[in-house]
């Protein structure tokens, strides 16, 4: 009983000391301006510190299109742990919030949660970002492309470490296409 206390004690000790570091951690800096219009579209996930959903997603692709109330309409689709297995969707609706520049949106995917998605990086082509979160829990690597150079590769997770994320983390997206399996 004891020996069961000790480990429950160490965990929420563990649990309290990491919450505390991102707390102590500056918050993510965005971009400086996002045009919408140009980081609308699909965008294929290259690498992630994943949600539970996706920690075993293949050919990750997320795509956002623009509503007509100014909103974002956001689907991520992925295969779950192998290139031929069915196609999942996950569906969420972005908030940009005001004053950021399009920067920073809050996603929504069961309301009235709104989790934080900060575009911390984006090139001047709009062909690879970053997208972090103040938490340093969730990060995604994303391209237009399915497969990005081994050198931008390592230069963005050297932006991801950076920002005070763990590489040891950091999950590189089985991407294979044309898509094995469609349904």
């Amino acid at each position: 009983m004891r020996f069961t206390k000790a480990i429950l004690m160490i965990g929420v000790l563990a649990l309290i000391s990491v919450t505390s570091l991102a707390a102590d951690m500056a918050p993510i800096k965005p971009v400086e301006k996002v045009d919408l219009q140009r980081f609308m579209g699909p965008w294929y996930v290259i690498a992630s510190i994943p949600s539970a959903l996706e920690k075993k997603a293949y050919n990750a692709v997320e795509t956002y299109t623009l509503a007509p109330n100014g909103h974002i309409d956001t689907v991520f689709r992925y295969r779950n742990s192998a290139f031929t297995n069915p196609i999942k969707t996950i569906k969420s609706t972005g908030f940009v919030t005001p004053n950021t520049n399009n920067t920073v949106w809050g996603v929504q995917i069961v309301w009235p949660i709104k989790a934080q998605y900060v575009i911390a990086y984006l090139d001047d082509h709009y062909t690879e970002t970053i997208i972090a979160r103040d938490k340093r829990d969730y990060v995604w690597i994303m391209a237009r492309t399915p497969t990005i150079q081994q050198a931008d590769y390592d230069a963005m997770v050297a932006r991801v470490t950076a920002m005070g994320y763990k590489v040891s983390d950091i999950r590189k997206v089985p991407q294979q296409w044309p898509e094995a399996g469609k349904n």
